[in-house]
């Protein structure tokens, strides 16, 4: 039971396997996955981790234990299992721990049409419907179970976001960590004439043997970086172990955050749709705020995290929303969120402009970001606590942590959904100012 409510977090589940996460837990989800949605038919699949095919079998007999059918889709990213549970109209159950290490595995479990199922729009009653299921013996159906691949029609979908004869000839690298990205980069990159690719650790493994699949950490690039630089490439395109975020670097080897691939992308749907509203979470720079009201969109800030901001979308009508920490939501993608349809776009970008990605980042990027510094503290909300006090004369604002407003500069520090880390992002006008208030803020922080 212990287990249960230690894998449960805020959009997902996940834990280490078997220790946490095991196949009897994975069968109890199963059970409660089938009762909480309802459906006839569920869809399912799973990333490159050993662990995945033990614990997706063990789901299938939980659900169709309840009588309910199962379309396996075996090796898939994350946004190719959203595709599918938008596409067919059906619950999905995507086992994946994201960027975490090889020990981990995890759940992320939509609605039909690839709606979110976060703590507060579902995952606490799958949680308690699971605590009843767990240690019952269950006959599972394996003849309720089918399997489908639909790669070449995610593919599709993918590139229908874009003009392909618009494309110029362009040359992108992509480090794909071992992660799902080898799959499913390959499958729409095959399909683009004046682009040539090249994929780094495209094998699928688990175990990440040459770096972890967690792109927003600087070390994790430094490969695709020098490969970049010292092969002529216009882009890299670096992904996450389950291929639904990406970060771009471009031809002079350069990182662009998650902040600036939003602003970019706001322009461009903003062109598509004049007036729209577009969606940004609350760590992302104010540069994204400019960018939306200067090109006539309606920016909404948010909270960081996948369930709530699809619900905000489908709330608003948003066409786009975007994170700093590199997830990029397509209403016309059901409002999940794809890295691939993300990268995509800013290739067409550069085409159309006829910019290189160095040229075409510069008018977004206007202020000095921290990036985000995590820290290890025994007790988060203390800390918190004691950071407003030390700033309690300023504007603040408590939507997801703690947001304060120092006029030429600002900071978010909140608590990791998926860790027990204190997460800070600060930026300011300047590189040396922004500096020093890190300096200022992190004292506070470990003291």
């Amino acid at each position: 039971m212990s287990n249960l409510d230690a894998v449960v977090k805020a959009y997902d589940v996940r834990g280490t396997v078997p220790d946490q996460f095991d196949e009897p837990l994975a069968r109890a989800f199963g059970v409660a996955f089938a009762k909480y949605t309802k459906a006839r038919s569920v869809v399912v699949a799973h990333d490159m981790r050993p662990s995945g095919p033990g614990l997706v079998s063990a789901f299938e007999e939980g659900v169709t234990s309840e009588g309910t059918s199962v379309v396996n889709l075996g090796l898939a990213s994350t946004d190719l299992l959203y595709y599918a549970s938008g596409v067919m109209n059906a619950p999905g159950a995507m086992f994946t721990a994201s960027h975490n290490p090889a020990q981990y595995n995890g759940i992320k479990m939509c609605s039909a049409g690839a709606r979110s199922i976060g703590i507060d729009s579902g995952l606490a009653d799958v949680r308690e419907l699971a605590r009843v299921a767990l240690g019952v013996p269950v006959q599972g159906d394996p003849d309720k179970v089918s399997r489908r691949n639909l790669l070449a029609d995610f593919a599709d979908h993918v590139l229908s976001f874009i003009d392909v004869a618009a494309l110029r000839p362009l040359k992108v690298v992509a480090d794909t960590a071992n992660g799902m990205g080898g799959l499913v980069v390959p499958a729409v990159f095959d399909r683009l004439a004046a682009v040539e690719l090249e994929v780094m650790y495209g094998e699928l493994d688990g175990t990440f043997p040459n770096h972890p699949a967690d792109p927003i950490q600087p070390a994790n690039q430094r490969d695709l970086q020098a490969r970049v630089v010292g092969g002529g490439f216009d882009v890299g395109l670096a992904f996450d172990g389950d291929a639904d975020r990406v970060f771009l670097v471009d031809e002079l080897g350069r990182t662009m955050s998650g902040s600036t691939t939003t602003a970019i992308l706001a322009e461009v749907f903003l062109r598509r749709r004049p007036g729209a509203t577009i969606l940004y979470n609350l760590i992302s720079s104010r540069a994204v705020r400019e960018i939306i009201a200067e090109n006539g969109g309606v920016g909404i800030r948010t909270k960081n995290g996948h369930s709530f901001i699809k619900g905000i979308m489908a709330d608003t009508g948003a066409v786009f929303a975007g994170e700093h920490s590199g997830h990029y939501y397509f209403a016309d993608n059901y409002r999940a969120d794809s890295g691939l349809i993300a990268a995509l776009v800013v290739l067409e970008e550069m085409s159309r402009t006829g910019l290189p990605l160095s040229k075409l980042r510069e008018p977004v990027e206007r202020y000095a970001s921290s990036g985000e510094i995590n820290t290890q503290v025994k007790d988060i909300a203390a800390v918190i606590a004691r950071v407003a006090e030390q700033f309690s004369s300023f504007p603040q604002d408590r939507l997801d942590g703690l947001t304060v407003d120092c006029g030429d500069w600002w900071f978010n520090v909140r608590s990791s959904n998926t860790e027990p880390l204190l997460r800070l992002n600060l930026e300011a006008a300047t590189r040396e100012q922004c500096d020093t208030h890190v300096a200022e803020l992190l004292q506070i922080i470990t003291a």
